[in-house]
C-alpha cells in the first residue's frame, strides 16, 4: 500500500533550501568583511584597487555567467537594472576605499553598514507594518549589539571625519545596491546579474582612479587577486543568489556581521583593541541572527 503524499516532504525540501540560502547569505558577508584589510595591503591607490576587484573578478563571472545562461542575452530592462545596480557599486567601492585609508578600520565597518539600518527600514517601509515579537526583539538586539561591538573600536576625532563621511556615504550607496539587484534576482540568475553590475563599475573605477592620480599598475597582484576572488567572486556570489530569498530586513541585519568581523581582524591584524563588551556585543548580533528565523520556522522558511 503507497502512502500517501501529506506535503511534508515538499515543506522539508524548502526548509533545507531556506538554511543552505541562510548560511550563504551569513557566508557572504563573512568574506566580504576582510575586503577593508586587503585594501589597506594593496599598493595601488584604494579607488584603483577596486577596479581590479573587478577587471581580475570579470573573466570567472563572465565564464559562470555563461554557463548560467548558455550564451543566451538576458532581457533588456533585466540588463538595464543590473548596470545601474553596478553603478551604485561602483561609487560604493570609491567612496568606502578612500575612506579605510582616511579612517580607522572600525569606523569605515560602522559607518559603511550604515546599509544594514537603511535595509531594515526599507523592509519596514515595504512591508508596512514594524516587526513584532522575536522580529522586533531581533532588530533590538542586533543593533545594541553592533553598538557596543564598535563602541570601544570605534574614536571620533577630526582627523577621521573625512574618512567616516565617506564610510557613511558609500553605506547610502550600497543600500541602493542591493535594493536594485533584489529586485532585477526576479528576472536574472546569480552569477548573470553579478556579472553585468560587475562590467557597469569598471569605467567609473578606472576613470576615478586615473582623475584622483593612483598608483593604478600594482608591484604586489596578491593582495588584488584575493580581493577579487574572496569579496567578488565568493563573497558576493554568495550574497546575491541569496537576496531573493530574504526579506530585506533578513538582508540588513545579516550585514552587521561584517562589523563584527572586521573589529576581531583589525584586533589581530592591526592591534585596534578588543575587550569584552566587543566580544558580547558580538555574541548579541549572532543571537539576533538566530531570532530573526523563528517565527517563521512553523511556516515558509524566509
Amino acid at each position: 500500500m503507497t502512502a500517501k503524499n501529506d506535503g511534508t516532504g515538499g515543506m522539508e525540501a524548502a526548509t533545507n533550501r531556506g538554511r543552505w540560502a541562510f548560511a550563504a547569505l551569513l557566508g557572504g558577508n563573512i568574506v566580504l568583511s576582510v575586503g577593508a584589510l586587503l585594501v589597506r595591503l594593496a599598493d595601488t591607490g584604494p579607488v584603483a584597487s577596486g577596479f581590479w576587484r573587478m577587471a581580475i573578478a570579470l573573466p570567472f563571472l563572465a565564464l559562470l555567467a555563461w554557463r548560467e545562461t548558455g550564451g543566451r542575452m538576458p532581457p533588456r530592462a533585466a540588463i538595464g537594472i543590473a548596470m545601474a545596480a553596478g553603478i551604485f557599486f561602483a561609487l560604493d567601492l570609491a567612496a568606502w576605499h578612500l575612506g579605510i585609508l582616511r579612517t580607522k578600520v572600525a569606523n569605515a565597518t560602522l559607518f559603511g553598514n550604515c546599509a544594514s539600518l537603511l535595509l531594515v527600514m526599507w523592509g519596514i517601509f515595504l512591508a508596512r507594518t514594524l516587526p513584532r515579537g522575536w522580529q522586533a526583539f531581533a532588530v533590538l538586539l542586533a543593533f545594541a549589539g553592533s553598538a557596543l561591538l564598535m563602541g570601544q573600536s570605534y574614536e571620533l576625532a577630526p582627523a577621521y571625519l573625512a574618512g567616516d563621511l565617506l564610510s557613511l556615504l558609500a553605506g547610502v550607496f550600497y543600500t541602493f545596491y542591493v535594493i536594485l539587484m533584489q529586485r532585477v534576482r526576479g528576472e536574472l540568475a546569480a552569477w548573470t546579474t553579478l556579472g553585468l553590475a560587475s562590467a557597469a563599475t569598471l569605467p567609473i573605477l578606472l576613470g576615478s582612479a586615473l582623475a584622483l592620480g593612483e598608483i593604478v599598475v600594482p608591484q604586489n597582484w596578491t593582495p588584488l587577486i584575493v580581493l577579487a576572488l574572496s569579496s567578488q567572486v565568493v563573497g558576493q556570489g554568495l550574497l546575491i543568489w541569496a537576496l531573493p530569498r530574504f526579506s530585506p530586513l533578513v538582508i540588513g541585519l545579516t550585514l552587521l556581521v561584517q562589523p563584527a568581523i572586521a573589529a576581531l581582524a583589525g584586533w589581530l591584524m592591526f592591534g585596534e583593541r578588543l575587550t569584552a563588551i566587543d566580544v558580547i556585543g558580538g555574541l548579541m548580533v549572532g543571537a539576533a541572527l538566530v531570532l530573526i528565523r523563528l517565527p517563521n520556522r512553523r511556516a515558509a522558511p524566509i
